[in-house]
């Protein structure tokens, strides 16, 4: 069967059963953990930055390249006909992992911060010093910088809704934020610093009621949790396929028909039009108006093997198994003398950030991969949150359901040698 004919097929297999849960079977479905770093077996703690490939994965993209690859909508021989059904299968698997009404509301571009540029361009065109959008305390740069860049081109003001010591978001102070004419509200689903897990739909309930259209940045969900973008009522929807276990490079926008229909392309090309002379340009109708030249098809249907793959998966088992993992390793951390975590939201992804008294956060991160424990060190593409904090930098552990006790252990231990090292 050619990568296309197992894409088109593949749109039924959420109907499957998932398969026993099995740790030790599900970590060999990743080749890369299967290894040692600096004499040790390698613990990846850095999900969030960037998670790891199943063999399933893998395996698509090369026999795409290796039988079909051509461009897509763009000839009539077998191979390109091909590629284009399993590009749009792919388009139609995200459909159906988020629950869009239509292929139609899924854009593929490079990731979340692509499709964050994108609205930024399309949706502020036009706007002015009048107009003002309002996001969090806790967002990344990717959900800040756009709109600063916005900002400087229109004068538009930016409002934000801050965030209480716990690390969750102050939605008291949401519908006085909104009682102002605003455009658009920009949020994260799942702070990538905090981990904390935002009630998107309660904030969307909010914001529609002051007739504000409601952006969220999907990037750290999509590997946790199912989202269903209809139940959530969402305006807009991002993600980022390389943190839901599939290829960097590809990710997608969705948006309500409505929402797209109205908006202006961002980029000019092939494939983004209908009709093109010198005098004047008849734009395609969504999603291609908003994919100018060669997409990335292969990761397109490396994004769809990651679904499939991720469908095999029984997801109230791989929800336990990470809450475990999380109850696990904050146990763990707060019995570390000098350790501060930041954020204990009540309800959280697998993530924990934190500062060790006496240790530098880059300090900690490298003595940490001298015992082939990797994790993540720095502001985290969220300054603001830092200054909130009062703190420069934090290391961050950002767990998957591939994760172990073990792992936490090694974690725990490792922080502990570097205390030592650092006395």
């Amino acid at each position: 069967m050619t990568p296309a004919a197992e894409i088109s097929a593949a749109g039924a297999s959420h109907t499957a059963s998932p398969r026993p849960w099995d740790l030790d079977a599900i970590r060999r479905d990743f080749p890369i953990l299967d290894q040692r770093v600096n004499g040790v077996p390698l613990a990846y703690l850095d999900n969030a930055a960037t998670a790891q490939k199943p063999a399933a994965v893998i395996d698509a993209i090369g026999r795409f390249y290796r039988h079909d690859n051509a461009n897509v909508h763009r000839a009539v021989h077998a191979l390109a006909e091909r590629a284009t059904t399993a590009y749009e299968a792919a388009r139609e698997r995200v459909r159906g992992w988020i629950n869009a009404r239509s292929a139609s509301e899924v854009i593929f571009l490079r990731g979340t911060t692509e499709a964050i540029n994108l609205l930024a361009h399309s949706l502020g065109e036009g706007w002015s010093a009048a107009d003002r959008v309002v996001l969090t305390q806790m967002e990344h740069h990717a959900n800040i910088v756009p709109w600063q860049l916005l900002r400087e081109r229109t004068g538009i003001e930016i409002a934000v809704l801050p965030v209480t010591e716990a690390g969750e978001l102050d939605i008291q102070a949401l519908p006085e934020l909104l009682d102002r004419p605003t455009r658009l509200l920009a949020l994260t689903h799942v702070s990538n610093v905090l981990g904390t897990i935002n009630p998107i739909a309660d904030i969307v309930r909010i914001a529609h009621a002051h007739d504000v259209p409601v952006l969220v940045d999907g990037a750290q969900a999509l590997a946790h949790q199912r989202v269903d973008v209809q139940a959530l009522d969402c305006d807009f929807y991002c993600l980022s396929g390389h943190k839901m276990f599939g290829p960097t490079g590809i990710g997608a926008l969705y948006g309500k028909a409505e929402q797209l229909a109205a908006l202006p392309p961002w980029q000019g090309g092939g494939e983004m039009i209908r009709r093109v002379t010198f005098e004047r340009v008849r734009y395609a109708q969504p999603p291609q108006r908003f994919e100018a030249g060669t997409q990335d098809f292969a990761g397109a249907i490396g994004l769809a093997a990651a679904i499939d793959y991720l469908d095999t998966l029984d997801r109230d088992a791989l929800a336990h198994h990470e809450q475990d993992l999380l109850t696990y390793a904050t146990e763990r951390l707060d019995a570390i003398p000098g350790l501060r975590l930041i954020g204990r939201a009540a309800h959280k992804a697998p993530l924990l950030s934190f500062l060790v008294e006496g240790v530098h956060a880059h300090d900690m991160g490298t003595l940490l991969d001298r015992k082939g424990v990797a994790v993540r060190t720095g502001h985290h593409c969220a300054m603001p949150l830092m200054d909130f904090y009062g703190v420069p930098a934090t290391t961050r552990a950002s767990l998957a359901f591939y994760n172990t006790r073990d792992e936490i252990d090694r974690l725990a231990d490792a922080i502990d040698y570097a205390r030592g090292v650092l006395a």
